[in-house]
């Protein structure tokens, strides 16, 4: 994965290392932002499901294993599909047959 990313990683590294870059990539959404608008914050870690052949999965996974459901990779529009979220795992758990 970093191997095919690599860019994509440099440059999220050189946004965290450099306020300028962070403002200048930000004011692609925000034009009218200025310096003196973005306070600095504590970090995160936000995890992401990787497939086997290195690419970022896009999506989240849901697998069943018996009663037991794992929801992975949630990505941050999860918060805002939460309900239809819900929706197709309770559809895909009432269609599994019980192990």
């Amino acid at each position: 994965m970093a191997r095919q990313h690599w860019r994509t990683g440099a440059k999220e590294i050189l946004r965290t290392a450099s306020r300028h870059a962070f403002i200048a990539e930000a004011r692609r959404y925000v034009p009218q932002l200025q310096s003196g608008d973005v306070v600095r914050g504590p970090s995160g870690v936000r995890a992401q499901a990787v497939a086997r052949d290195g690419s970022l999965v896009d999506d989240f996974v849901l697998s069943i294993r018996g009663k037991i459901v794992h929801v992975r990779n949630a990505p941050s529009p999860a918060a805002t599909a939460s309900l239809a979220i819900a929706e197709h795992i309770v559809s895909k758990v009432v269609a599994e047959p019980a192990t």
